[in-house]
């Protein structure tokens, strides 16, 4: 190597460790406020997992180990992994999250491809469009909450004079249909935001592909899945990704449509119960290191497969 390309090489040496400390000096601050923000009360909530606390005994509260989550004592397993209230939030909370995930992506790819269109007050539509995400989650379901009563909800109005159901339904009391109910409020509450990121990648196609498919008179909806749905996916893995973390530990909407309801019960409306109501901070806290832990290896799980497949896709 001459001595020209070994001066750049050094060079550039430099300025990749100078731009790694220059990062290093931006995150430390972060790292130590989320260290102190985050990381103390998780400590704390693990270290309480593993007692018999107590809201009345929580400083004289005694190491048990792993009693909270799973036990063998005189031939029956106690604790949260054989309790069957837990698991019945766990499937609550699968389910929750595939049907909301789902409906969200397919609702929200349909309406940003519309928001995608020339038309007259586009403008006006897609900030019309935002209104449901724009409104604070305990708000809108209280909305939905009086919408959907029993006695005097609109909904049950509306089906009723549309001769589509005989009687009022109990919608968030029915164990048949509050779960369903939920699903639907967290839908309209959320759709928008997965438009929103859609329509934000799709802004950023280029035209010319498109150009050249109508020049070959290209089916519009083979354009779709030939073009514009490979472009678009990167984004739609990104929007999926923050829809399924954020629905594995949803609570606010479904503690407000429906309280602690076993039918509509999700984990972290478990772990809330037994923290708040019960008052056992050992058993709520190993339920709440249950949900951080799920939702942490999920996440790691993901982001392998994801840096693997883009991996194998830089070889091709």
């Amino acid at each position: 190597m001459s001595s020209t390309g070994s001066v750049l090489v050094r060079r550039h040496s430099k300025l990749v460790v100078s731009r790694i400390r220059a990062a290093w000096v931006f995150l430390l601050p972060m790292l130590l406020l989320l260290l102190v923000v985050a990381g103390w009360p998780l400590l704390r909530t693990i270290w309480f997992s593993l007692t018999d606390a107590t809201f009345s005994n929580m400083e004289q509260a005694s190491f048990i180990g792993l009693e909270n989550y799973l036990i063998y004592e005189d031939g029956e397993w106690f604790g949260i992994l054989a309790d069957g209230l837990w698991w019945r939030a766990v499937w609550n909370t699968l389910t929750f999250t595939a049907f909301s995930v789902s409906l969200e992506l397919v609702l929200g790819m349909i309406f940003a491809l519309v928001l995608n269109a020339e038309f007259p007050m586009r403008g006006l539509v897609r900030a019309a469009v935002l209104i449901p995400w724009a409104i604070p989650t305990i708000v809108s379901a209280k909305i939905w909450g009086w919408m959907l009563h029993d006695q005097f909800g609109i909904v049950n109005h509306i089906l009723m004079s549309l001769a589509l159901i005989d009687s009022p339904l109990s919608w968030t009391a029915s164990a048949d249909l509050s779960l369903w109910a939920v699903i639907v409020v967290d839908v309209w509450k959320t759709t928008p935001f997965m438009a929103l990121l859609i329509l934000a990648a799709l802004q950023m196609l280029p035209s010319d592909c498109y150009e050249a498919a109508r020049v070959d008179g290209i089916h519009p909806v083979k354009v779709f899945f030939r073009v514009t749905l490979p472009l678009i996916m990167p984004a739609l893995v990104v929007a999926v990704t923050f829809r399924v973390l954020d629905a594995l530990r949803v609570f606010d909407v479904i503690y407000v449509l429906t309280s602690n309801s076993s039918d509509t019960m999700s984990i972290s409306v478990f772990a809330r119960q037994q923290l708040v109501e019960f008052q056992q901070v050992g058993y709520g806290s190993a339920a709440s290191v249950l949900v951080f832990l799920s939702v942490m290896s999920l996440t790691l799980i993901w982001m392998y497969l994801s840096n693997r497949s883009s991996n194998h896709g830089g070889v091709k």
